[in-house]
């Protein structure tokens, strides 16, 4: 196991794109506009056709990502922007989103959100503007054990609950591989026992996870080995979940899988585990994301 897994970072019912994704980036950012939305009322789950009121005039799709300013988040807010999107960043030093981000780009737009803070808030900063959710938030390491469950869990239901009072029905969680491991037999894997020295990162992890699936929001969460910083080096191997134990993959490439699974009907409410091998053959996302089975 390579020696890079992170410390962690931390990204439900199901939009049905009714257009035909396109290469191009207008053509992207129009592809989940028009959705059909599941939506729990009580215990019964109900399916309606809704078009999201919150767009911007000019059309574009407005995502609202939860750590931007973290080594993956930055690149999740670079890549929707090359792309087309209009993005709500959410961070929680501004001073440092000013040098992190992109400057005098009138597609993004700053905020100040902590996950920690509570739903309520939470669902004021995302706004009725915004179309999709993604949480690339991570605790920092440091003495307070119970950060991993204050950032990777609670913080991560906080804004699946802001989402629910919003009505945003699409939310990509970037998690991590060996998160169930214990099931996986994984339990003495290095790696596995590193990862939750730290307040049991990978189980709080799980928990949030767990709570995302019962949710009824449309969700895809990602599961990506060990994370690097350099250029990719190698395609994209993406599997079903409790399959990888092992493996890195460049930010870069967690970014870009995050932001295709926004335009790519095949991702929705589906949990994926990412690497990338210099020996994999080049896949497009559609079948990629086709390849993986609802569970």
């Amino acid at each position: 196991m390579a020696t890079r897994l992170p410390l962690f970072v931390c990204t439900v019912h199901s939009p049905i794109l009714t257009t035909k994704p396109s290469s191009s980036s207008s053509a992207r950012t129009r592809s989940f506009s028009v959705l059909t939305s599941i939506k729990m009322k009580g215990n019964e789950i109900t399916e309606e056709a809704s078009e999201k009121a919150g767009s911007n005039v000019d059309g574009k799709k407005k995502v609202f990502v939860a750590g931007a300013t973290g080594s993956t988040g930055k690149r999740i807010v670079e890549q929707l922007l090359a792309k087309g999107f209009s993005v709500k960043a959410g961070v929680r030093d501004l001073d440092k989103a000013k040098t992190t981000l992109s400057k005098d780009n009138p597609d993004l737009q700053i905020v100040k959100a902590d996950v920690t803070d509570g739903s309520d808030k939470l669902a004021e900063v995302i706004g009725e503007d915004s179309d999709a959710v993604i949480c690339a938030t991570g605790f920092r390491p440091g003495w307070d054990l119970f950060a991993p469950w204050k950032v990777d869990n609670f913080g991560t239901v906080n804004l699946v609950e802001a989402c629910r009072k919003r009505s945003v029905n699409r939310f990509i969680l970037i998690s991590s591989i060996l998160v169930n491991g214990a099931a996986m037999g994984q339990i003495l894997n290095p790696a596995y026992i590193f990862l939750n020295v730290f307040g049991l990162t990978l189980i709080a992890k799980l928990q949030a996870e767990h709570y995302i699936r019962k949710s009824g929001i449309n969700y895809t969460i990602i599961r990506p080995g060990g994370l690097r910083n350099d250029p990719p080096t190698g395609n994209v191997v993406m599997e079903p979940e409790d399959t990888l134990y092992e493996g890195t993959i460049s930010r870069d490439q967690v970014a870009e899988v995050a932001v295709e699974a926004l335009v790519h009907p095949e991702a929705n409410y589906k949990v994926v585990e990412i690497v990338s091998r210099a020996d994999a053959p080049k896949r497009s996302y559609e079948d990629l994301f086709g390849s993986i089975k609802q569970r």
